[in-house]
């Protein structure tokens, strides 16, 4: 793929960042909303295209000569906006004739009733159903997306954390390896999962994550009811048989959180 032309939407978020420094050295060509593209961060030489996947503006320029898509772009905190953010891609990677796109989703969407997992199952769906070659990689969370959810709920007076729920960090800079080799290569459908080294019991997680930031609050288990408590605690979030990563938990609170 040294001569391809890699396209990564999100880049400018934490997995799409690692994608643009895993792929130095390759023609890669960055999505951005904004107008003035940011710093390269490491990226250098990135070829930085400004387009809006939720609206579908300034799509075609941005996929014109593209092998493969690497899609990193999702919105959480608006997961309404995934799925017509979606269909656009899909359309511009048509008419693009893009060969390949490489889809990152999450270990458990099929098992635990989120609204945004059944979003990123819902884009799954259209993935295969698209007529386009695809890849599609389901990992299990990153440590930094923990770091957020963990410095939100440490401003209260105790650390509430959903309890007897096992949970396996990966670094984003492995998932991202993977996601190039895969965009690299021909479309295999869905990939194997990829997950990290160990699996921690959350409050666990929580505690050591307390410690590191020289914190004395204490976690607060809480039981979480109904179907996706129990989805949760039955591991879902996990997949102990694809533990491929090799950061650990405990190596990321050493550099602390980079």
């Amino acid at each position: 793929m040294n001569d391809r032309i890699l396209l990564v939407t999100g880049a400018t978020g934490v997995l799409g960042g690692e994608v643009l420094r895993q792929a130095a050295g390759r023609p890669v060509r960055a999505l951005t909303r904004r107008s003035t593209p940011p710093a390269a961060d490491g990226a250098a030489g990135v070829d930085w295209r400004t387009g809006d996947l939720t609206a579908g503006a300034g799509l075609d320029a941005a996929f014109a000569g593209v092998d493969a898509v690497i899609h990193c772009a999702s919105d959480p905190r608006r997961p309404k906006n995934d799925l017509p953010a979606f269909r656009h891609l899909l359309d511009a990677a048509r008419r693009a004739g893009v060969r390949h796109l490489v889809n990152i989703s999450i270990v458990g969407i099929d098992r635990i009733p989120l609204p945004y997992y059944r979003v990123k199952l819902a884009t799954e769906e259209l993935l295969a159903d698209s007529g386009l070659g695809w890849s599609n990689l389901r990992a299990t969370q990153f440590p930094q997306l923990l770091d957020g959810m963990l410095g939100g709920l440490a401003r209260l007076p105790v650390l509430p954390m959903v309890s007897r729920t096992p949970v396996q960090p990966v670094r984003a800079s492995e998932v991202a390896a993977r996601l190039v080799e895969l965009a690299a290569g021909e479309p295999v459908g869905r990939a194997a999962d990829f997950a990290g080294p160990e699996v921690h019991e959350a409050t666990a997680l929580a505690a050591s994550w307390l410690r590191a930031h020289g914190s004395r609050k204490r976690v607060l288990p809480v039981h979480l009811p109904g179907r996706i408590g129990s989805a949760l605690r039955h591991g879902y979030l996990t997949a102990p048989d694809r533990a491929v990563g090799t950061g650990t938990w405990a190596d990321h609170l050493a550099r602390g959180g980079k």
